[in-house]
């Protein structure tokens, strides 16, 4: 079906956005004509064919961003940014949308949707039959053919064959069961997070960047786990929005443990705060002092950071 979509389709398409509003994937589709956001789409998952919502037309990978400017963001649900399609050409990677859901099909979705939590009290009754070590999440009935995917969550392999015998005598189709990880499990169910608003991973993307502790430690913030862990119990996904824009101001800054001589005396650089573009730094007495991040500059000649004597002068 793709291949042949592929093959009548023009050299040029539209671009869009599309995310599923069952299990949260989002991805990029082609197609012939015009679509806004809002339009419901039938489109091939890495499940199968089922519903589609697009919700932007794709940002044009030519365009430079610009600080405080939403426009290349992805088209999330916070942007207040509608582009107009354009016809762009359409890489390989990318597959064309099936068609345009009908009425009839958005029936059959909200029917589908109205029998999905009775299928998982069904299914956790099975579990519980065969004594099997799982949490089930959620199910979802595919729109575009008989299947049923149920997602679960486990510390460990799970030998669910019986199961699956049970619930294809149950349901008359095929049955997936696909084990996902506790973050997955945000994603698709979601919920509110310490900032007040929706999961990130719930609303905003379907992609799972590693966030790592490292990221909160360039950043200056706590590193109690209670304070940077999301309900997921890992480390929270915003912590990874602004690593490397610290990255990179920190590249111009002195690192912490340089030492900078005001005066007679030496001091030593203890904290590198990007947003206030300061410096703290210390005595060997114990003092404290901030230096503004403009007034330090990096002298090539000698290799050491040098403190403008300006300053120095009024700190004198």
């Amino acid at each position: 079906m793709k291949e042949k979509k592929r093959r009548e389709a023009e050299e040029k398409a539209y671009i869009y956005i599309v995310k599923n509003p069952s299990y949260n994937d989002i991805c990029l589709c082609a197609y012939d004509s015009v679509l806004y956001p809002g339009t419901p789409v039938v489109y091939e998952t890495r499940f199968g064919l089922d519903l589609g919502i697009v919700t932007a037309a794709a940002p044009k990978s030519d365009r430079t961003y610009e600080r405080g400017s939403c426009e290349i963001c992805g088209g999330c649900q916070s942007s207040s940014v509608i582009r107009e399609p354009e016809l762009m050409e359409v890489p390989d990677d990318v597959d064309f949308i099936d068609h345009l859901a009908s009425p009839e099909e958005m029936e059959r979705y909200e029917l589908n949707s109205q029998k999905e939590e009775s299928a998982l009290r069904v299914c956790r009754e099975k579990v519980l039959k065969h004594k099997l070590n799982m949490k089930l999440v959620t199910a979802h009935f595919l729109l575009g053919e008989s299947k049923v995917i149920f997602f679960f969550t486990a510390e460990e392999r799970v030998d669910f064959r019986d199961l699956v015998k049970d619930l294809v005598a149950v349901f008359r189709m095929r049955i997936e069961l696909r084990q996902i990880g506790v973050r997955d499990e945000s994603r698709l169910i979601g919920g509110l997070s310490v900032c007040g608003r929706d999961y990130c991973c719930h609303a905003l993307t379907s992609q799972l960047e590693p966030v790592t502790i490292k990221m909160a430690k360039e950043q200056n913030l706590s590193l109690n786990s209670m304070k940077i862990s999301g309900p997921c119990g890992r480390l929270l996904c915003c912590l990874a929005y602004e690593y490397d824009y610290y990255v990179e101001e920190k590249a111009s800054c002195p690192p912490e443990g340089t030492k900078l001589k005001l005066g007679r005396d030496i001091w030593k650089v203890t904290e590198v705060n990007i947003l206030s573009r300061t410096l703290t730094v210390q005595a060997q007495e114990g003092q404290s002092a901030y230096i503004p991040l403009s007034e330090v500059e990096y002298d090539s000649s000698t290799g050491y950071w040098v403190v403008s004597e300006e300053f120095q002068e009024d700190w004198l």
